[in-house]
């Protein structure tokens, strides 16, 4: 029986991981759980205050943090951020395509401009960022994507453009992960369901209330329980699980509203 033969690490310690929207929120807890496995963490975010207090924080735990303002959708900046990673570190072994926006808005009152930028950041991002590493991730035949989706992948009224995005990113991980199957490289996605971030602070108390009430587990999630996910599928031993949806939604997805 023909084996693919790779150079596989055996722990996350010293590996290179980028995070896209890694400067607060889901991000931020995927980058800090990532940072206590070892990894030498790349925060890619468009916001420059919050890619600022994010680095302080990290290196004064002690964590080998670079930051890069991206726009994660344009290409041209994405590639000039992998290639000075690159200059500095030699690889990237790890991405997390955490990057989005939000978009709730009924069809009847959606324009076009709308849906492409729900779509651009959302979906595009997660292509164009995953293309920039992946040569060199096919080279060292190893790598590790995981794409961050959403529960709401499932449909929702008031959510067709970003409910569309996210089930994009489901497919286009399946893709992916078909693809680099024999080069060292696996590709995974998780869907959130509701997480604590700075967005869900804005929500008023009786929105919050309710929300919490649809969580099976009674408790809304923390950006550390998808870092926790994140690092499942990033670890070595993880080699034999690809082109899989991982819920981490305390038990949303078995029914009920898909937000």
């Amino acid at each position: 029986m023909n084996q693919t033969t790779t150079t596989a690490p055996a722990s996350l310690q010293g590996l290179v991981a980028v995070v896209t929207g890694g400067a607060k929120g889901i991000g931020f807890g995927i980058a800090r759980e990532l940072a206590e496995a070892g990894c030498r963490i790349a925060l890619w975010d468009f916001d420059e205050a919050a890619l600022r207090e994010a680095e302080e924080t990290l290196s004064s735990e002690g964590v080998d943090v670079k930051t890069f303002k991206v726009d994660v959708s344009a290409v041209e900046e994405v590639e000039a951020a992998v290639a000075r990673l690159l200059a500095s570190h030699a690889r990237i072994d790890i991405l997390v395509n955490n990057a989005g926006i939000g978009g709730d808005r009924l069809v009847s009152k959606m324009d076009l401009a709308f849906w492409r930028r729900v779509i651009e950041v959302n979906l595009d991002s997660q292509f164009i960022c995953a293309k920039a590493v992946l040569p060199q991730m096919a080279e060292n035949r190893f790598g590790r994507i995981i794409n961050i989706g959403s529960r709401a992948w499932l449909g929702n009224r008031g959510q067709a453009a970003y409910a569309a995005s996210k089930g994009a990113v489901v497919s286009l991980t399946r893709s992916l992960a078909l693809e680099y199957a024999r080069k060292g490289i696996t590709v995974n996605a998780i869907a959130p369901g509701i997480v604590e971030t700075p967005l869900f602070e804005t929500l008023t108390d009786e929105v919050r209330q309710n929300l919490h009430k649809t969580v099976p587990m009674e408790r809304i999630g923390q950006p550390q329980d998808i870092g926790r996910a994140v690092r499942f599928f990033a670890e070595p031993g993880s080699s034999y699980v690809t082109g899989q949806l991982l819920y981490v939604c305390g038990g949303r997805s078995l029914g009920g509203p898909s937000v």
